[in-house]
């Protein structure tokens, strides 16, 4: 799921592997280019939810107040969406990934969606390089 800050040009592509009980991650990867502040954030917020074994309901329940305690307010005052680009990506993921879980439950054919990869083939995907200038993923 790609996200972007246009005031920052701050660019974050989140690619998420939903676990077999669909409500765990099973794996989720970034690739970006920006600022040291969207990029230490979305790096945090990963490794977040690579060690807490939380649920996607967790992560949507995230504040993104919280992101900024964390990063420091102080630090990131003047630049608040730069420091929640990670974690509204992320989030945005989930809740694609969600809607088209419940689309394929009830058998309803769901149009292209842009490139975008969920599932089996979202970790291979997250380690090419060359799309776009990105970086590799960050893994943990």
């Amino acid at each position: 799921m790609p996200g972007g800050n246009p005031g920052c040009g701050d660019v974050v592509t989140v690619y998420l592997k939903g676990a077999d009980d669909q409500q765990h991650i099973e794996d989720a990867t970034y690739v970006g280019e920006g600022c040291t502040i969207s990029m230490a954030a979305s790096s945090m917020i990963l490794e977040e939810v690579h060690s807490g074994n939380l649920t996607m309901d967790q992560v949507l329940e995230m504040d993104y107040n919280e992101m900024i305690e964390q990063l420091g307010r102080q630090v990131v005052a003047s630049r608040p969406k730069c420091a929640t680009l990670g974690l509204g990506t992320l989030k945005a993921a989930i809740r694609k990934y969600q809607r088209d879980r419940r689309l394929d439950e009830a058998g309803v054919e769901r149009a292209d969606d842009g490139g975008l990869i969920f599932g089996a083939n979202a970790a291979e995907a997250a380690t090419r390089t060359g799309q776009g200038g990105m970086e590799e993923p960050s893994t943990f």
